[in-house]
């Protein structure tokens, strides 16, 4: 596949043939008449991790290296639950959890979901919490 770029932004516009969802519809099979006709269901209507890392290419292209980042690290989360994302987000709050309970975190994304990206940063938020205290500490 070549490089994605600002030209082909918007993808569902310019390049409509490389979307497809997380179930394998094609982007242009999205249409009214296919709900209507019960051909598209929620699951279609998510984003797949291939169309994150694309937008991501095409953030790169501009320079935008911190959306792009963004974008890689909510490709790796498609495929966790919307559950444990929000537990996750919890965890991250300041004095939710322990130094050890977000780098168990961590370690749960990089090996049992291979989110490396999110793993790191889960990583780096421990130590930024550690040096502000604002980590719980384990008898609360």
């Amino acid at each position: 596949m070549e490089a994605l770029t600002r030209e082909h932004y918007p993808l569902g516009l310019k390049k409509p043939d490389l979307l497809r969802t997380p179930t394998g519809k094609q982007y242009r099979e999205l249409t009214l008449d296919a709900a209507i006709r019960g051909e598209v269901q929620a699951e279609d209507l998510r984003i797949s991790s291939e169309t994150l890392q694309m937008h991501a290419q095409i953030c790169d292209s501009l320079g935008k290296t911190q959306q792009a980042k963004n974008f890689r690290r909510a490709a790796e989360l498609i495929g966790i639950s919307d559950t444990r994302i929000l537990e996750i987000y919890h965890a991250l709050r300041p004095r939710r959890s322990t130094k050890e309970e977000l780098l168990a975190i961590a370690e749960e994304l990089e090996k049992q979901y291979g989110a490396r990206e999110n793993a790191a940063l889960i990583r780096e938020a421990a130590k930024v919490y550690e040096k502000r205290n604002l980590l719980r500490q384990s008898e609360e």
